[in-house]
């Protein structure tokens, strides 16, 4: 039995390196920086700007932390080396530290928020220096859930994976044949030893994305769910989570007073050249 989520790869490699190109070309450029955390999502982005822009026109910057697992710079460079990327490495520790000592910032999820923005601080002074644009890594299970930092990893110019599910990026990172090891593992922030994505969620992604698909793709209602087989609970925090996570989705709201206010009335395409 087929699964609803399946893509075909080849065709959606074809869309998404079409749609950087036209996309970046618009905004004056042709050049890209990626972040690489060692990840699947920022393989797969870099993977796919590789193609649209050729290798030596994007750069992979990776920014660990003094805590970061070694696996992680390893698996950046791996894929980075696969894909003949030029690479860059910040060690972000100094930065970090130097904030989170001087508020005396205790561990938890505020560290972890710093080290994200720290790390978009980086990117977005480097596409400077380099003359492109930033890439953005994030899929949207994670953005449905939430699970993401605000001017963080969900800070980019363009986004390629937004409308892939993580079961999707899976297939598309087969496709384009990243490497088995950095497939494999189990998705992390890094943010501390043992960290994993699905831990923290409290639920794996396969089973988020079975019950997203027909939750927001084909818009059942709760009862329609249960009656699929979801659990009741689990659905609602999903729900949950979509509902409060709403303002990580959408652009600063503007307080409306002309007739002719951003975002609102004017709404003009990026390539509106008059």
């Amino acid at each position: 039995m087929s699964n609803p989520l399946d893509i075909d790869p080849a065709f959606t490699t074809e869309v998404l390196v079409r749609f950087l190109r036209e996309e970046l070309a618009s905004a004056g450029f042709s050049r890209a920086l990626v972040g690489l955390s060692g990840g699947i999502d920022s393989a797969v982005s870099l993977a796919l700007a590789a193609r649209a822009f050729g290798p030596d026109e994007v750069l992979g910057v990776m920014m660990p932390y003094r805590t970061s697992n070694p696996d992680s710079e390893a698996h950046a460079r791996l894929v980075a080396r696969e894909l003949h990327v030029p690479t860059r490495r910040v060690d972000i520790s100094a930065m970090v530290d130097g904030y989170l000592d001087q508020e005396s910032v205790p561990s938890g999820m505020r560290r972890g928020n710093v080290m994200a923005r720290m790390r978009m601080v980086v990117l977005y002074d480097l596409s400077e220096e380099w003359r492109g644009l930033v890439i953005g890594t994030s899929n949207k299970t994670e953005m449905l859930l939430g699970y993401s930092t605000l001017w963080g990893d969900s800070a980019h110019a363009v986004n390629p994976l937004g409308d892939l599910y993580k079961h999707q990026v899976y297939q598309l990172a087969r496709h384009l044949e990243i490497p088995t090891e950095v497939v494999d593992k189990p998705p992390s922030a890094d943010l501390f030893e043992g960290q994993t994505d699905e831990d923290e969620l409290g639920f794996s992604y396969a089973e988020a994305d079975r019950l997203l698909y027909p939750m927001i793709d084909e818009r059942h209602t709760e009862d329609e769910l249960v009656g699929s087989g979801f659990d009741r609970d689990f659905i609602r925090l999903v729900a949950g989570r979509i509902v409060r996570n709403q303002y990580k989705r959408v652009m600063p709201v503007i307080a409306k007073l002309s007739h002719r206010t951003i975002n609102q009335d004017f709404r003009y395409l990026r390539d509106w050249k008059s």
